[in-house]
């Protein structure tokens, strides 16, 4: 059992997003300020639940199924929050496997996805928990997972791109040894029959 992680502390958000406001000029009496900082504080309660799931809660009921062929479910929508501006990237995954012998219920890879996700993040990170957690817990011959995601940090600040987007991907087992394999489920999550 994973050691269970200290809970996101509101009363500290709500102090810390006051004293944001004030410091950018604000006035804290304004009406549609007064409740922001607790709004705020429940946002990210909402937005970081993950940092308190643990993932391998969504693996612990697996299922024996004698099938070979890949698994995936494509266009699973994430949002997660950037480690370095905390600005969200927002965007799709697309994950998949080949079974050893077990399979997954379909829900479970989108909860896994939401789990890693809703964290303060980096895509590239994201991208390999969600690999490593299945492959390690699952055990099966390959996984691959490709994120897409638009990254406000760079959208509506800084360089100021929106309509870019990031893709990132991990690949594990066969789908990483074998150029066939690898091809096959990158040809799967790219079609255009979306």
């Amino acid at each position: 059992m994973t050691k269970q992680k200290k809970k996101i502390d509101e009363a500290r958000i709500e102090k810390a997003v006051r004293e944001i406001l004030s410091a950018v000029g604000e006035d804290l009496n304004r009406d549609g300020l007064k409740d922001t900082p607790a709004r705020v504080a429940r946002m990210y309660g909402e937005l970081l639940a993950g940092m308190h799931d643990d993932p391998n809660t969504h693996i612990s009921r697996v299922f024996n199924e004698n099938y070979d062929e890949i698994v995936l479910l494509r266009d699973i929508p994430f949002y997660s929050i950037c480690e370095h501006h905390l600005m969200p990237f927002i965007g799709s995954a697309h994950v998949a496997y080949l079974p050893s012998g077990k399979i997954l219920g379909v829900s479970k890879l989108a909860r896994i996805v939401d789990c890693f996700a809703r964290r303060l993040q980096t895509q590239e990170r994201l991208t390999y928990q969600i690999a490593d957690c299945l492959m390690s817990n699952l055990k099966p011959l390959g996984v691959a997972v490709v994120l897409e995601a638009a990254h406000s940090c760079m959208t509506i600040r800084g360089i100021k791109k929106p309509g870019s987007v990031m893709v990132t991907s991990a690949v594990r087992g066969l789908f990483r040894k074998d150029p066939r394999s690898r091809n096959e489920i990158m040809s799967l999550i790219h079609s255009q029959n979306k």
